[in-house]
């Protein structure tokens, strides 16, 4: 096992599964001790269980977290310290697709849902990952899931593209008050990476269709997003604030256009709601007219 990360503490969100497992994991050979914090309770089980038959239990923990509430985030950090010691690495990559459908059929709920995830999650997580790193007095990093759906229209849903905005703005913000104490924040944009999220439990169809939009010859994996994830955490990355890295397999060298190119929004036309990914809750699916 290598050890770039030894005798650190993380905590990862949304680390039941896609992305943040597979960085969980890559901590954890590198010698981190993490917490493992999901909403999907049979998936965060799940994850420990495979970490122990890897022999990678020992070194995490799993929590429920919500990251739209904020005493689950405090409860979270508290773990990592109660049972680490410490808190050095927080990674905020929980995320849903949340709203979709057209501009005009979109509802304020479904809005507001996304938003409660992809950006206020992030505001607590940097809120009460930095107190803790500021009490500690010795730096530490922070990681934000943003996307490259961030940097223009037409790289996601309307809602979701501009949750991630969001999340870059919050992050160059955040990186400029806590540089002073050593606390680094930084960026992580996806382009299409297969996640349960993304496929929706249909990954070949999710391949096929990418492949005349990407560059590189494959889609990405969410190892991609662990090695980016590694180097902002380590000492690698000692001088590196307020960056974004993309992570796209050359997408955004050509222009994403995803949904302008394919005149898809999330949704057949008529139709709106709110994709609520690997959560473990239901979606929200209704048809133009219904509610408000």
């Amino acid at each position: 096992m290598a050890d770039r990360l030894a005798g650190k503490v993380a905590v990862i969100t949304g680390a039941a599964s896609g992305m943040g497992l597979a960085t969980a994991r890559r901590f954890l050979k590198e010698g981190a001790h993490v917490v493992i914090a999901d909403l999907n309770v049979a998936n965060g089980e799940g994850a420990m269980a495979a970490l122990k038959d890897e022999g990678l239990g020992a070194q995490a923990r799993f929590i429920r977290v919500d990251v739209a509430a904020e005493a689950d985030i405090e409860a979270m950090i508290a773990l990592a310290v109660a049972d680490f010691g410490r808190l050095d690495i927080l990674f905020n990559n929980a995320g849903v697709g949340g709203a979709f459908g057209a501009l005009t059929d979109i509802h304020v709920d479904d809005w507001d849902y996304t938003f409660d995830v992809l950006v206020r999650g992030v505001f607590l997580g940097l809120k009460h990952g930095a107190r803790r790193m500021l009490a500690q007095g010795d730096g530490g990093s922070i990681i934000n899931t943003a996307s490259v759906a961030a940097f223009s229209g037409g790289g996601g849903p309307l809602a979701y593209s501009a949750a991630k905005a969001a999340v870059l703005n919050l992050t160059r913000a955040a990186a400029a008050e806590l540089a002073p104490h050593r606390i680094r924040v930084n960026a992580i944009c996806p382009g299409p990476i297969l996640t349960p999220l993304m496929h929706g439990g249909r990954p070949d169809q999710v391949q096929v269709t990418m492949k005349d939009f990407l560059p590189w010859p494959e889609i990405g994996q969410p190892d991609d997003i662990a090695g980016a994830a590694l180097f902002y955490a380590s000492d690698d990355a000692n001088f590196v604030t307020g960056d974004a890295m993309v992570v796209d397999g050359g997408l955004m060298a050509v222009g994403p256009g995803i949904t302008t190119r394919t005149g898809f929004s999330g949704a057949p036309k008529g139709w709106s709601g709110a994709n609520r990914g690997t959560t473990g809750e239901k979606a929200v699916v209704r048809k133009r007219g219904e509610g408000a």
